[in-house]
């Protein structure tokens, strides 16, 4: 028996993630105030999936309570719904990009006279390099001044660890692998969209790094966005089948 119900754990991480939001939104930063706000930067879009996703398992928790020894089927349906939606965003949406947030390591912001922003390399080791050879490229001093460490960690150490604990409390069904992809490279493409609109309509990308190379290279870090959150992707739903068919066949063992 686990020392914390998973429904308890849910609540708690949800309201973490409200409180991690909360306190990001009323940083005041320049980057706030532009095209876009908020919204351009992927960590703060991978908070609010983390906050919806956690949203919809605690709903799921609580209709699942209520229509307990109940005889319902259109409870059931339902029930059976969110269930599904639960477990699509958490392939799909919460863990792939969560990974990918919690791989980036940063956050930034910019101005209409620099632009810092979080690194926009998708490993570490590129990361560290990029920051040893010129900082402001990934990680600014000036964000030093405005988001202060337990933030920073809160929006991307903690991110791991909590999608870690729901998919080791909770079996999750992923949908088909190539339904899946689909699904994921959609999201990929769409915030590479995102970013161009961004850049036409302000003649700034949002990730400084963007400006410092050419358009062929521009379009292998597009690729290698999409293929890398592709990837986790897979990994989410091979740690998820390890986790669970391991669990299944520790219970055989014992029944038997």
């Amino acid at each position: 028996m686990a020392l914390i119900p998973s429904q308890i754990l849910r609540v708690a991480i949800l309201l973490s993630y409200f409180s991690i939001i909360c306190n990001y939104k009323a940083i005041d930063m320049p980057a706030h105030q532009t095209y876009g706000g908020s919204w351009k930067f992927l960590t703060f879009i991978d908070l609010v999936i983390q906050a919806v996703f956690f949203g919809v398992c605690v709903l799921t928790d609580l209709s699942s309570l209520l229509t307990k020894g109940t005889a319902s089927v259109e409870q059931e349906r339902q029930l059976r719904k969110l269930i599904g939606l639960r477990d699509w965003m958490m392939a799909v949406l919460a863990f792939p990009v969560g990974v990918l947030t919690a791989v980036l390591l940063t956050e930034g912001i910019y101005s209409s006279k620099k632009v810092p922003d979080k690194s926009s390399m998708f490993v570490v080791t590129m990361f560290w390099t990029l920051y040893l050879y010129d900082r402001d490229l990934v990680y600014p001093r000036l964000l030093d001044n405005f988001i202060p460490q337990w933030l920073n960690h809160g929006m991307h150490t903690t991110v791991l660890p909590f999608i870690i604990i729901e998919m080791r409390t909770t079996h999750h069904q992923y949908p088909s692998r190539l339904c899946g992809l689909l699904a994921v490279c959609s999201f990929a493409v769409g915030y590479v969209l995102w970013m161009c609109w961004v850049h036409n309509v302000t003649g700034v990308w949002v990730y400084p790094l963007l400006e410092h190379i050419g358009s062929t290279a521009r379009v292998f870090f597009f690729i290698c966005l999409t293929g890398l959150i592709s990837l986790y992707y897979v990994l989410g739903e091979i740690l998820n089948s390890y986790i669970w068919d391991s669990s299944r066949s520790k219970y055989m063992c014992l029944r038997a």
